[in-house]
């Protein structure tokens, strides 16, 4: 018999009921020989408000234990960007360890801080899919931990299956408006649900500055926090980190 699960790192991922982008995206960014990726669902409400988004809290333990119980897994990460805003890191980082002790985690909220931080950005420009209490929320909490968010903006659509739908062209429109419009170091393009991982590259081209995103920020994370190094092709600068 051989090893049950990959050779360099088994990642596990809680992703969004209704969100069609994550897996995609990150199965292209961890194409790598060895590593692996085993997706589990969190029921949510199609509709991306506080209120809703906080009803999730009592899933993600059993959405945890619930993933490949009983074999290795190195990194288990939650996909919701909004979610852990609202849920709070600590919360959802303890739910998961109390279904899954052994596992290190990360969410898009720890990934981003630490992808800015590994790229030393401390001015920043934030694009969101957001409702305005959620994307406001996401600029304090950015400033609270010491980024200087210097333009925000959003589509202001609060529906997941919508957002999914959001062209890459007119993320592509937005976060070009966003740049020319302060002098930042970096962009953030928040929520997992948006199909921007594909746009990193283009736009750091145009942009001439780094961009991250919620599932490309993530995927280094938990890639790193398994100890694996490796930079896939196209997925930015972030990676080089």
């Amino acid at each position: 018999m051989r090893p049950a699960l990959a050779e360099r790192a088994a990642i596990g991922l809680l992703a969004l009921a209704t969100d069609a982008t994550i897996e995609s995206e990150w199965r292209l960014l961890l194409n790598l020989d060895g590593v692996e990726l085993y997706v589990g669902r969190v029921a949510n409400d199609p509709e991306i408000r506080p209120s809703t988004l906080a009803k999730m809290e009592v899933r993600l333990g059993d959405a945890a234990a619930a993933l490949l119980p009983g074999c290795r897994l190195d990194v288990m990460a939650y996909g919701c960007t909004s979610a852990t805003l609202i849920i709070g890191e600590e919360t959802v980082e303890r739910a998961i360890r109390a279904a899954r002790p052994e596992v290190a985690v990360t969410h898009p909220l720890g990934a981003a801080k630490a992808a800015l931080a590994a790229l030393g950005v401390g001015r920043l420009a934030l694009l969101t899919p957001y409702v305005d209490e959620l994307t406001q929320g996401l600029v304090e909490h950015l400033r609270a931990a010491g980024f200087d968010v210097a333009a925000a903006g959003s589509f202001h659509n609060p529906l997941d299956p919508e957002v999914v739908r959001i062209a890459p062209e007119s993320i592509m429109e937005a976060a070009t408006a966003l740049v020319a419009g302060g002098d930042v170091e970096a962009l953030f393009i928040a929520c997992t649900a948006l199909r921007a991982a594909a746009l990193v590259e283009p736009l750091e081209d145009s942009l001439g500055i780094p961009v991250i995103t919620s599932n490309q920020a993530m995927a280094w994370h938990a890639l790193r926090l398994a100890g694996v190094a490796d930079a896939p092709p196209s997925a930015g600068r972030l990676f080089q980190r």
